[in-house]
């Protein structure tokens, strides 16, 4: 039986439904967490747009609200950066994680962390978090570096922090319109359980579950595409142990694409609304080929931190915020009615981010030929 071929539209379409961008969702904000695989969130706001833009009628308090509830928590994990994740998923996934944070952050600093037994440097960071007080990495770094003052406390406080001991960056950080520093507690202890360990018998329920969550949210995909997500390389198995459940495509270059049957896939020519994304993004970098949503020679935008607006499902301009107002620049020449649509959302969103105070919004205007 030959395989059927999905084209970049195609995916597209699969990709905004999945990450919730093609219609708002009417879901509470902890389920659209959970259902994402969490929120990249190392610009702590950033996620407030995320989920604006995901689900209607948000309210940015109720996020904040399940942070200092601990029911979202913020802490290291995918591809080793900062997340905003369901409780239940950061106590279930982070021991699936540890070889892989352990090694990125080894990769930045293996001279420097030269000779130190790293599984001693994890005990004693154990041990001065043991009494539950919250510390910035520095002050963690400084206590540690009595011990290991060769390394420099950079490279212990991270590797500390970011790898071989499991921490939760502590309300206020990430809070609704507030600025406040990192101060790290152990994620255990902040949750008031603890964390799954690894399954004995070499099942791996945790890997499965991981690519059974990302297709949910990401697929069609492929193999590659998981492992940009996550950041693990080991899930070739639990691929293997599930793929009777899944289904298989490929796209226009040849590869396949691994699917959940039940899975939305809507018609590639149904319309897709106008969609402002934050900094760092899922709907982007959940993949190693991320032609579905942002040309190849705007790739570079999904690692520098741009935010960015959907025009038909695919990355069209960038905009910040500037005295209150919305500024979008354009990556090419669009029609009207796209400028009127990017400007109409645009509105929305300096309402909210202003808290109704302003709805101000510029749309530059390029004149150079449209790229399509």
């Amino acid at each position: 039986m030959k395989t059927a071929v999905l084209n970049t539209r195609a995916l597209n379409r699969a990709t905004l439904a999945r990450q919730l961008l093609l219609d708002r969702a009417d879901m509470p904000v902890l389920d659209a967490v959970a259902h994402l695989g969490g929120l990249q969130a190392q610009e702590p706001q950033e996620p407030f747009v995320g989920l604006w833009s995901r689900l209607s009628a948000f309210d940015p308090a109720q996020l904040s609200a399940l942070l200092t509830e601990r029911m979202v928590v913020r802490t290291h994990l995918m591809r080793r950066t900062v997340h905003l994740l369901a409780a239940d998923d950061a106590m279930a996934w982070r021991s699936r994680h540890d070889a892989m944070l352990r090694q990125r952050v080894l990769g930045t600093w293996r001279r420097e962390l030269d000779g130190i037994d790293l599984d001693e440097l994890a005990a004693a960071g154990r041990a001065v978090m043991a009494d539950g007080e919250p510390r910035t990495m520095a002050e963690l770094a400084r206590i540690l570096g009595e011990r290991w003052p060769a390394p420099g406390s950079q490279a212990l406080g991270e590797m500390v922090v970011a790898a071989l001991v499991p921490m939760a960056q502590l309300p206020p950080r990430g809070l609704w319109r507030t600025k406040a520093g990192v101060r790290n507690v152990l994620l255990s202890c902040w949750l008031g359980r603890d964390i799954d360990p690894p399954a004995s018998d070499g099942s791996d329920p945790v890997g499965r579950a991981l690519v059974r969550r990302y297709l949910a949210a990401f697929g069609p995909a492929a193999t590659a595409d998981l492992r940009a997500w996550c950041g693990l390389a080991g899930l070739p198995a639990a691929v293997a142990a599930i793929r009777e459940e899944l289904i298989a495509f490929r796209d226009e270059r040849g590869r396949e694409l691994l699917d959940l049957p039940e899975a939305p896939r809507p018609d590639p020519d149904t319309p897709a609304p106008v969609r402002y994304l934050p900094a760092f993004d899922n709907a982007i970098l959940g993949y190693h080929d991320r032609s579905r949503i942002i040309d190849d020679a705007h790739r570079g935008l999904s690692v520098t931190g741009a935010r960015v607006v959907l025009v038909d499902g695919r990355v069209a301009a960038t905009w910040s915020v500037q005295a209150g107002t919305v500024t979008v620049a354009p990556l090419h020449r669009i029609s009207r009615a796209d400028r009127n649509a990017i400007a109409e959302q645009g509105r929305e969103l300096a309402l909210f981010l202003s808290d109704g105070d302003s709805d101000s919004v510029q749309v530059a205007v390029v004149d150079q030929p449209p790229q399509r």
